[in-house]
């Protein structure tokens, strides 16, 4: 079996394509990047492959049995054709599988919506397409938090407008090895699955880092308005719009459901202290 990963050159892709190796072996795994060489380092055919570029993914899954759709980053309106182009070569090129990693979220009442919505509409196209398929709801990963642990350290405090908003946090590790089962384990197709852990507070994912790190941080919330007007002037209006909207998301109970990881793999996901230490 033949299974190909997209955007096999980001954390989530490489994460998913060195989880498949393990359980089908270097040989039947293909990494499919918009720029080949930034993926090559994962010691595996990679083939390229942008996703405005229907032509490339004509070429990239020819002879694959299932293919790993992670979702793209662009904007969202231009996202659900991105990914059309990649299901409609799937099924000229008879990949049997198609497995996708979409995201929780509110569809209707914050910043990150419009990308929720996206997602949704690929979920949509894939569920009719005709090929077997399994969808994956990612939670939001907890790395970038302690990727950014200086900045906090700065500042003394983790900012942000979850207020007591819980996140049901997962690892790019946690989703490798649960998009690995779902595409290797045929009792997955015609699944959606939230990929989630357990749902904590900003201030006990503080606690967390505070306990492994030793370190004092404190959480302190900011109104939604305070906190958009602080990451655009950062990052951009589109970056900083998605961030602000995600931590709205977080506040309204928007990351706070159900966990079908275990359902998934077979296994309880990690706890987000467990999560924090392996980092």
């Amino acid at each position: 079996m033949k299974i190909a990963v997209t955007s096999a050159s980001g954390k989530l892709g490489a994460s998913i394509v060195s989880h498949l190796i393990k359980e089908i072996g270097k040989e039947n795994v293909i990494g499919i990047a918009r720029t080949p060489e930034r993926a090559e380092h994962l010691g595996i055919e990679i083939r390229r492959g942008d996703y405005n570029n229907v032509q490339d993914f004509d070429l990239a899954l020819n002879g694959i049995d299932a293919v790993l759709l992670v979702s793209g980053m662009d904007d969202p309106q231009k996202r659900i054709q991105q990914h059309r182009n990649v299901i409609n070569a799937a099924k000229k090129n008879g990949v049997t599988k198609i497995v996708y990693t979409s995201i929780v979220g509110d569809e209707n009442k914050n910043a990150f919506s419009p990308i929720v919505q996206s997602n949704r509409q690929t979920e949509e196209d894939i569920k009719s397409s005709g090929l077997a398929w399994v969808i994956g709801r990612n939670g939001i990963y907890i790395e970038p938090d302690l990727e950014y642990l200086e900045t906090y350290l700065k500042e003394g405090e983790i900012r942000n407008c979850a207020g007591k908003g819980k996140c049901t946090y997962t690892s790019r590790e946690e989703l490798g090895f649960a998009y690995t089962k779902m595409l290797v384990e045929e009792k997955h197709n015609g699944k959606t699955y939230n990929l989630v852990g357990e749902p904590i507070t900003q201030s006990q994912l503080a606690d967390y880092i505070n306990q492994v790190f030793k370190t004092n941080l404190v959480y302190n919330s900011v109104t939604f308005d305070a906190y958009l007007e602080e990451r655009t002037s950062e990052l951009g209006e589109f970056m900083g719009t998605v961030i602000a909207g995600i931590y709205e998301g977080i506040k309204n109970g928007a990351n706070d459901v159900p966990s079908d990881f275990e359902k998934a793999t077979g296994r309880l996901h990690k706890s987000a202290l467990e999560l924090v230490r392996e980092f």
